[in-house]
């Protein structure tokens, strides 16, 4: 009974540490090479906050721009990675729009933009004041009622991004910034403000 006990709270953990990749449309996920559940203390070393005030709270991550500040609130996750998938759930609560974002090495690459009202796929603007420009491939309105959970799926796989909510709303664009190495996802909230629980990453290729 005990052996019995103890392959059980094994597997019981093992199946805990390993997440179920969500429905992806352009990739196959490979590793598993973060995750967070943002249901106990925020760890420090996992997350650098730029802008904002982060803490958990009721079993999640929520963010909210401080005025004075005068820039949404900003955390992001050191690390690096090529072709990837991820997947979040995310509630709005006052906030204006939040968004989760990637990295390019020297300055942003793209993002999934979040509002009560529309959800948005884009290519970052890459060099700020160079002849650089955003893209946007997608921008759906929806109706997202405050206190509800989202799910939110990420992919770029070779030059193409993939961004999908809750299984319904997908946007898809390509260029050549996405085969580059990507750096340091995070999330932002415009206002105040919103909640992410559950991020997963995974490594991915092609389907």
């Amino acid at each position: 009974m005990k052996t019995t006990a103890l392959l059980l709270a094994l597997t019981t953990v093992a199946f805990a540490a390993d997440p179920a990749p969500p429905k992806t449309v352009i990739a196959q996920t490979d590793k598993l090479l973060f995750s967070d559940d943002f249901n106990s203390t925020l760890d420090a070393k996992n997350w650098k906050a730029a802008k904002g005030k982060w803490e958990i709270a009721d079993g999640a991550l929520r963010g909210a721009e401080i005025p004075a500040d005068k820039h949404g609130a900003v955390t992001r996750h050191n690390m690096k990675m090529q072709d990837f998938v991820a997947s979040f759930e995310v509630k709005i609560d006052g906030a204006k729009g939040v968004s989760f974002t990637i990295n390019a090495v020297k300055d942003h690459m793209a993002r999934v933009q979040i509002s009560a009202n529309s959800f948005v796929v884009k290519r970052d603007d890459n060099d700020h004041e160079g002849p650089d420009k955003a893209v946007v491939f997608l921008t759906k309105p929806v109706k997202l009622a405050p206190g509800t959970w989202h799910t939110v799926v990420m992919e770029i796989v070779g030059d193409t991004l993939v961004g999908t909510l809750d299984g319904e709303h997908t946007g898809k664009g390509s260029d050549a910034l996405f085969t580059k190495e990507k750096l340091n996802p995070g999330f932002t909230v415009a206002g105040e403000s919103a909640s992410f629980r559950n991020l997963r990453i995974w490594s991915a290729k092609a389907k």
